[in-house]
């Protein structure tokens, strides 16, 4: 597999794009506050706010949730207080695992993450040690069947996006995380819908898995995006389409 974004393109081939929708919903929650917090309740001045209700509509939150949520951030309602925390971390096969967390109670949130790592023949890594190998990136996917390679290339080129690549029957687009929003608009300005699209961590560089271990690697990262305090993890690591489908055969 080519490409920028390989978990997420993992993810999507091998089905295990998050179903769980109260797991959801309480990602989207914490990341409302958060920006809300952060860069106030106003989403036409809040890129990050914007984009986290955009994710709460597209998973069909109710809207008096994300209100809710806003209010509670910008302290108009008493609410739990989040922190921001990132983990490193390195998995089977000397994968770099980076986690962005959001959590009211960081003792708790390390021991269950260590726990998790220790399971799988992982283990918690000193900060800086995983993070110089990710970079922050805007990936947008788009579906090919909406518009050709050309017509694409030639929009989001235009706005200011880095590269287009072929991911099976995607296409994604990368951008730096300040043409995000322009590269958006862009497609909505041309009536291209968006399958995907958020600003994510992309590995430099990445290793390449066997079978067995592409197994544990899969199974790790599932568990640790099952943990309500994780937002967002990322992994060094690349498996073949032949790899990748022998382990759903298998599955």
């Amino acid at each position: 597999m080519s490409g920028h974004s390989k978990w997420s393109t993992i993810k999507r081939k091998k089905g295990a794009l998050d179903a769980k929708r109260g797991r959801t919903f309480t990602k989207i929650i914490k990341e409302i506050q958060v920006a809300a917090k952060m860069g106030g309740g106003d989403e036409d001045a809040n890129p990050r706010l914007r984009t986290a209700i955009q994710a709460a509509k597209a998973a069909n939150m109710p809207l008096i949730n994300v209100e809710r949520a806003i209010k509670k951030g910008t302290g108009e309602l008493e609410g739990t207080v989040y922190e921001e925390i990132n983990y490193e971390a390195y998995g089977p096969g000397g994968v770099a695992i980076l986690m962005e967390s959001m959590t009211d109670n960081k003792n708790r949130t390390v021991s269950e993450i260590r726990h998790i790592l220790s399971r799988a023949g992982g283990n918690l890594a000193t900060a800086g040690s995983v993070a110089y190998n990710f970079e922050k990136k805007g990936i947008i996917t788009v579906d090919k069947k909406v518009c050709t390679e050309d017509d694409l290339l030639l929009i989001v080129t235009d706005a200011g996006a880095e590269d287009l690549t072929i991911e099976g029957e995607f296409f994604e687009v990368s951008v730096e995380p300040h043409s995000f929003e322009a590269v958006k608009s862009a497609l909505n300005a041309s009536s291209i819908p968006i399958v995907e699209a958020s600003v994510t961590m992309v590995p430099k560089n990445t290793v390449k898995l066997d079978e067995k271990t592409a197994q544990k690697i899969l199974s790790l990262m599932d568990a640790l995006e099952e943990h309500e305090d994780i937002q967002n993890v990322y992994g060094n690591f690349d498996i073949d389409d032949a790899v990748l489908s022998k382990l759903q055969e298998n599955a």
